[in-house]
């Protein structure tokens, strides 16, 4: 897992289902009369219903629209077409039908290719389904019964959207040309909620998930340390210590903030313990009260090999100040001092290696432990508990977050967080990198607000004015710009954040990331930085609170920067 270092606004390093209802009337409406582009919903939706095995009939229904122009298709150059429609100059009524007329030969051209994909996904889904085997050497992938009709339905409005894109380009020059003629979007804007499909729906929470309870043995404690990275990268290293402190039936002990980052501004404490119904976590204050002078590890078990514990002498240096005297440090797994990757691990190595009956033990930074990653990683985490989750948001910042997101954003908005300080040579470094030049940014954007069919976009970023500007530019859908929205600077006039300042957190950067992290958990969509932990964390907390969508998604998902830098 990458380290994060962002700042600013997002310092570092979110609903129901939208059912459709049709009112059924017991007296029948006249019969509608359908424009040759306009789609019936119910037909639409009687089909979908039946499988894959109408889809076929549907699709080739579909593949028949473009005939008209296979010919054009196989004999000219669509590389001269695109020269020429840029050349068009549309200085007469002539000229700009013979543009629009182009630019939808182009679009027909790549909504045949889309659907000739789909009816070859069929194809293979059928034969995969019936034993035979498939005459293509590389059979394009298949859909399992499971999300068949969901991605179908998927393909299907996707060729609905271009279908429209069609439309207003065939009807563009007759309007210009003729006034009385209606308006493209009065006769093609489709309501797409209208076909009981809800693209950008919640992801339901699984009923049953694994989990330990945590009961910890008196006067046994578990002692928290974090040292890799910034706040988000801590957040991680704090849930496996939770972890850990379960499986060694142990009370956590969280560090001072002389040492780490003073987690009660931002995190709700009390919080932890309500969800056990027990006291599992202390601060440091409260460990230090309890053993007034004599405050000790007594066995520095280190989990990281190197260095150990992955503490540095600094951060041994910083704990001896605070009065704590340390005892012997051992490596549990000296040979993974010489593996660049972390050796993954399960519940037993950790009981086995690390059960012990001394009185407070610490084990070293667990921000890069590969231990039981899909268990850990679960909606709620890997322990019982009566919450949602457990590490989360101060009842303060909630609240602030609330009501940001009630006077700017509305109930229905996209989050993105657009990592970029220090992004470049991170991303760079790796082996696909996740850099994206604003321009590619806008398209990949621009996909999912299509989708998710939000007015606005709440942005969470690093990045300085003159690339956020550009991306705003060119966040356009429609010949509409859809908003990107920053929290603003503090002004008395405003009352979203005054609850921060009445209680002294105002101006705080950790307070103002967790805030960031919060409006983005509340949001109906969120499009991330891949390779992020401040991301990882915004994740966590979408799918443990029920708010993750099928459409939250990296930014530019699947796709490789269209130009990257070499490296220095």
């Amino acid at each position: 897992m990458a380290r994060d270092h962002s700042s600013g606004s997002s310092s570092e390093d979110e609903e129901e289902d939208l059912h459709s209802l049709i009112p059924q009337n017991e007296t029948k409406p006249p019969p509608r009369r359908f424009a040759s582009f306009e789609i019936d919903a119910n037909a639409l939706k009687s089909r979908l219903s039946r499988g894959f095995s109408g889809s076929r009939r549907y699709l080739l229904a579909l593949l028949l629209l473009p005939v008209i122009f296979i010919f054009v298709y196989f004999f000219v150059d669509f590389g001269r077409v695109s020269r020429a429609v840029s050349a068009v100059r549309a200085d007469t009524p002539a000229d700009l039908m013979r543009e629009s007329e182009l630019h939808a030969l182009f679009l027909l051209r790549n909504q045949q290719v889309s659907l000739l994909r789909l009816w070859n996904r069929t194809l293979a889904a059928e034969q995969s389904g019936s034993g035979k085997p498939s005459l293509s050497p590389s059979p394009p992938p298949t859909l399992n019964s499971n999300s068949s009709l969901e991605e179908f339905r998927s393909a299907v409005l996707d060729q609905i959207r271009l279908n429209k894109q069609i439309q207003k380009a065939l009807l563009s020059s007759h309007r210009a040309g003729n006034a009385s003629v209606e308006s493209p979007e009065d006769n093609v804007g489709l309501d797409l909620s209208g076909f009981g499909v809800d693209i950008c729906k919640k992801v339901e929470r699984p009923v049953e998930r694994r989990a330990i309870e945590w009961r910890p043995r008196k006067d046994r404690f578990l002692f928290a340390i974090c040292t890799s990275g910034q706040m988000s990268n801590h957040l991680i290293c704090l849930e496996k210590h939770m972890f850990f402190a379960a499986l060694l039936e142990r009370t956590l002990i969280l560090p001072s903030p002389k040492f780490d980052y003073q987690y009660d501004r931002v995190l709700d404490i009390n919080h932890i313990n309500e969800c056990f119904g027990r006291k599992v976590v202390i601060t440091f204050d409260e460990f230090s009260e309890m053993k007034k002078k004599s405050m000790r590890i007594d066995r520095f078990i280190c989990y990281m090999a190197s260095p150990p514990c992955y503490v540095d002498d600094e951060h041994l240096k910083k704990l001896k100040n605070l009065g704590i005297s340390l005892g012997k440090i051992d490596v549990v797994w000296p040979e993974d001092a010489k593996s660049k990757v972390q050796k993954q691990r399960v519940a037993g190595d950790i009981t086995g290696k690390f059960l012990s009956n001394d009185e407070v033990i610490a084990v070293g930074d667990l921000f890069y432990a590969d231990v039981e990653d899909e268990w850990v990683m679960q909606p709620g985490g890997p322990l019982a508990h009566k919450c949602k989750t457990t590490l989360q948001p101060s009842r303060i910042i909630l609240l602030t977050a609330q009501r940001f997101v009630q006077t700017f954003l509305g109930g229905n908005f996209i989050a993105l967080h657009f990592r970029r300080h220090g992004f470049l040579k991170f991303c760079n470094a790796k082996d696909e990198s996740c850099f994206y030049p604003v321009p590619q940014a806008a398209e990949c954007i621009l996909r999912v607000v299509e989708k998710a069919n939000a007015p606005v976009i709440y942005l969470s970023t690093d990045a300085a004015d003159s690339e956020t500007n550009l991306l705003q530019s060119m966040v356009v859908l429609n010949e509409k710009t859809i908003p990107l929205i920053k929290r603003p600077d503090h002004t008395s006039v405003e009352k979203w954040d005054a609850l921060l300042y009445r209680n002294r957190l105002g101006g705080d950067t950790q307070v103002e990331a967790m805030l960031d992290k919060t409006i983005c958990a509340l949001s109906s969509v969120f499009i991330g930085s891949s390779g992020s932990t401040f991301t990882d964390d915004i994740s966590r907390l979408r799918r443990a609170w029920g708010s993750a969508s099928h459409c939250d998604e990296p930014l530019c998902q699947g796709e490789l920067p269209n130009f990257i830098a070499e490296q220095d």
